[in-house]
């Protein structure tokens, strides 16, 4: 895969781990959005705390990468719903051990009303293998 990441001063500058695009060459992977199920149980972790949830829901996300032969380096894009953008500074801090860095995906992060099963967080990714 062939990864150009994207940042112009014409634009605002990322302000956590993402950047404003990435270019990419190569066969495109869809990963639906996780929520914190446990996979060996199907039980929710971590009811109540973001933290929990987001570790569990990256771990899942990592699963399936794996399974595809694909690792956070080949996310390009992530999308993640928080249940409350108060939140948000929890979630940052586990996420960027994932995908911060100068290699970071673009990322869109919004506020919803409800998730399934009344988590707290679930993100979604593309990656190119």
């Amino acid at each position: 895969m062939q990864r150009t990441i994207i940042n112009t001063p014409a634009a605002p500058a990322p302000v956590g781990p993402y950047n404003q695009a990435v270019a990419v060459s190569g066969q495109m992977l869809f990963v639906s959005g996780q929520i914190a199920l446990d996979p060996a149980t199907g039980q929710l972790v971590g009811e109540g705390d973001v933290v929990a949830q987001t570790e569990q829901v990256i771990g899942n996300l990592e699963a399936i990468l794996t399974a595809a032969g694909a690792s956070f380096d080949n996310v390009v894009k992530t999308s993640v719903f928080l249940k409350d953008m108060g939140d948000f500074g929890a979630m940052n801090e586990i996420y960027a051990k994932y995908f911060g860095g100068d290699n970071a995906p673009a990322r869109a992060c919004v506020e919803v009303a409800r998730l399934p099963k009344d988590v707290a967080v679930e993100i979604e990714c593309i990656a190119v293998l």
